[in-house]
């Protein structure tokens, strides 16, 4: 009774309380604060067109990078028990390709666009490849591996296009980085919604979920049932680097100009905050996409409290590692069991004490 009565407790608790407790938490707080913060306005852009406005809006647009990003990042920590820490890098690479194409092109539209969109996912995808081949093949820790193109990557940004930061003014790209005339909600936010319905149909119809798991739990077990542990591990950096390319070109796409020195600056680290908070271990294994997504909201929703709150810019990190510490323990494993037990005992007397009235 007692291991079925744990089994029911984590099966209900699940990887997404952490995030949702946390949503809730930072929800209540602000409308305690200011029972206006969530309000939803609609107000009308450079462009005259109607758009969703207020700080709902804010949160889950000015999320999309780093949410499309710790989705990557959640099959990487999955499959090598690692972070790569060059995703802000590696972003600032497939931005400059970005902009580096449509500023060859006489015109930009839609096919050149996207024609761009896949170079600098190719380009990505490569250096994805990389730090994939220092893991797997040569079997160096994930964040060391990464840690090389973590350092050079924005001044291989730089040199693309020779040290400038041109600016590139369309509207396809003010709609990939805004809003499409006639959709009130930012184009980001149903970018973040496709890229999260493309890994669902992937794992769907493929047994890729299965064998990252397999692999991040087991490696040596994987191999024995048929499983290349290497070439999961390089399909996790693969799969990150199309992440990469997609949240480099959504932020080029919002500045309309590549700024390597700046763009997705210090995203690592939310990154893999916003897997931890999903409820991932660190160490590998299990995962579940829609916590480290959730994730991303969590730390978006206290950066935009914060600076609501008029904290400056400078004190925000701080806060924000005092709240992510607290998350972040109280996910961890070693909290999880004492509360599954706290909870399974009281459990526990509560049937004892039932069974005993129903006998007296």
């Amino acid at each position: 009774m007692k291991k079925i009565g744990r089994k029911r407790f984590r099966g209900g608790l699940g990887q997404l309380t952490i995030p949702i407790i946390a949503i809730a938490i930072l929800a209540v707080f602000n409308l305690i604060r200011d029972p206006g913060f969530f309000e939803i306005g609609i107000a009308h852009n450079s462009d005259g067109n109607a758009v969703l406005s207020g700080n709902i809006i804010s949160i889950i647009n000015g999320a999309s990078e780093l949410a499309i990003l710790a989705i990557g990042m959640t099959l990487v920590t999955a499959a090598c028990g690692g972070q790569d820490i060059s995703v802000g890098a590696a972003a600032a690479i497939a931005g400059s390709v970005f902009v580096k194409v449509l500023k060859s092109v006489p015109t930009v539209n839609g096919g050149t666009v996207l024609f761009a969109f896949v170079f600098a996912c190719v380009v990505a995808m490569l250096f994805g490849a990389f730090n994939g081949i220092l893991v797997a093949v040569f079997r160096i820790q994930p964040m060391i591996a990464t840690l090389i193109l973590y350092t050079c990557g924005r001044s291989i940004a730089y040199w693309i296009n020779g040290g400038a930061t041109p600016t590139i003014a369309s509207p396809i790209l003010s709609a990939i980085g805004g809003f499409i005339p006639g959709i009130p909600l930012p184009t980001p936010v149903i970018i973040v919604v496709a890229m999260a319905i493309l890994f669902k149909l992937l794992f769907h119809f493929t047994s890729l979920e299965l064998f990252t798991q397999s692999v991040g739990i087991n490696g040596a077990a994987a191999r024995l049932n048929g499983i290349n542990p290497t070439l999961i591990k390089l399909l996790s950096f693969v799969l990150l680097g199309v992440c990469v390319s997609v949240s480099g070109c959504i932020g080029v796409s919002r500045l309309g100009l590549i700024n390597h020195e700046t763009l997705l600056l210090d995203i690592e680290m939310d990154t893999i905050l916003a897997v931890a908070i999903g409820g991932n271990s660190l160490g590998g294994g299990r995962f579940k996409i829609g916590g480290s997504i959730l994730g991303a909201y969590v730390i978006q929703t206290l950066t935009i409290t914060l600076y609501a709150m008029k904290v400056s810019s400078t004190n925000v990190k701080a806060y924000k590692a005092v709240v992510i510490v607290l998350l972040v323990v109280m996910g961890s494993p070693v909290v999880k069991k004492r509360f599954s037990s706290f909870i399974t005992r009281l459990s526990e007397n509560r049937r004892k004490g039932l069974a005993k009235g129903a006998e007296e």
